[in-house]
């Protein structure tokens, strides 16, 4: 194989790293993972995480783990609710939904994304995974790299592959193409111990998800095992919003008047998402990459998941697409038939790109529908249709 005796060194232990060395481990790849976080037990932000059939489970069953997956997804955690401003439910399949389990094409069943990594890690040899390793720099080494991080650390890989995000720090160090702004903007809110903090709005999302929408906004909550509400309130905003509008994201008081500004004429008991303290608030311009992004292979590094394609959230496909990333390369570079890992990386990078143009369409037309006026018509008649 092109990675015998070479070291690897993925960069960012998110659900595509992570399932990346997994598969590579498998192959005894020497590979570790390098990832910021402090430790293993950093609290996960964001969704719950729904994966798809020919993506996501597919790469958790090639990874042998789907077994260890079945233990930890939420069953009835993909059911939802559509919801009006004055939190009147207009689609409500928490009833109606068909039943569908593993196997069919259509089931995608969620998994918060800390025991998604819980699984990952587990799975990993633990010397694999090094964490306090925020990434600083790299520079040529021979024929790989050798790599720096913040706190003082620095290691060689003869091939590096980033994963480290929208934000990536390595992807310049591939291309220069910079993400274009999508014209929305969302604020992540998360509230903790939320059927005692915000028991209503518990109430109504009732262990699955909640759509509310109206006046080109969007209000959408999830819950997590955990006992959290997770919220992503998205606006159509200026590239320069966060910087621009006057808020303190640090102060939820500042946010709790910009929303009760901003949702005027949205029934006020919305607005209980800001009686408690046990709240965490980010705001979250929404990038993508080019649809037609190109950039010259390299031999000893690639990119995956938001590193390489950066999309809005609003059709579930960040992770699945990571993890699609991780298995189209274990797949090229373990069982290809390539003379270099140039060529490897480049058919790798070709289909990867291919696979994310129409991807990356459908999530643009899909945000920019839910923030036109009419968008709780146009999601309500999505699913009617759907059902």
């Amino acid at each position: 194989m092109l990675l015998d005796n070479k070291k690897v060194a993925i960069i960012g232990g998110g659900p595509g790293g992570l399932t990346l060395a997994r598969l590579l481990q498998k192959k005894g790849i020497d590979v570790k993972v390098y990832e910021r976080d402090e430790n293993r037990n950093v609290r996960q932000q964001g969704h719950t995480l729904d994966l798809h059939e020919d993506t996501g489970l597919k790469a958790i069953q090639e990874a042998g783990l789907m077994e260890e997956f079945k233990k930890y997804y939420r069953p009835g955690a993909d059911k939802m609710r559509i919801a009006n401003k004055d939190m009147t439910v207009v689609f409500d399949d928490q009833e109606e939904k068909p039943e569908e389990d593993f196997g069919n094409e259509h089931f995608r069943p969620e998994i918060d994304r800390g025991p998604l990594r819980d699984l990952l890690i587990a799975s990993l040899k633990e010397e694999n995974v090094i964490w306090n390793s925020k990434f600083t720099q790299m520079k040529p080494s021979g024929t790989g790299w050798e790599i720096s991080f913040e706190n003082g650390t620095t290691t060689y890989a003869d091939f590096v592959i980033a994963s480290d995000g929208a934000n990536s720090r390595v992807r310049k160090y591939l291309t220069d193409i910079e993400p274009i702004f999508s014209g929305v903007t969302a604020v992540e809110i998360n509230i903790y111990k939320a059927e005692k903090n915000a028991p209503n709005l518990w109430k109504l999302v009732n262990d699955g998800k909640l759509f509310a929408l109206e006046e080109g906004k969007t209000f959408f909550c999830s819950s997590k095992a955990d006992g959290t509400l997770t919220i992503l309130i998205g606006i159509k905003t200026e590239d320069n919003w966060v910087t621009n509008s006057g808020i303190n994201f640090k102060d939820k008081s500042s946010v709790a008047e910009w929303f009760k500004n901003e949702f005027r004429t949205w029934n006020t008991d919305w607005q209980e998402i800001f009686e408690t303290n046990e709240i965490s608030i980010i705001p979250r311009p929404m990038y993508h990459f080019p649809i037609d992004q190109y950039w010259k292979p390299l031999s000893n590094l690639t990119i995956i998941g938001d590193a390489a394609h950066r999309i809005p959230p609003y059709a579930g496909e960040g992770a699945n697409q990571a993890m699609a990333d991780a298995l189209d390369f274990y797949e090229i570079f373990c069982f290809g038939n390539h003379e270099t890992t140039e060529d490897a990386v480049s058919l790798f990078e070709n289909k990867m790109r291919s696979r994310m143009e129409e991807i990356t369409e459908d999530t643009l037309k899909m945000t920019d529908a839910m923030h036109v006026e009419s968008n709780l018509e146009f999601l309500t008649d999505f699913f009617n249709q759907v059902y």
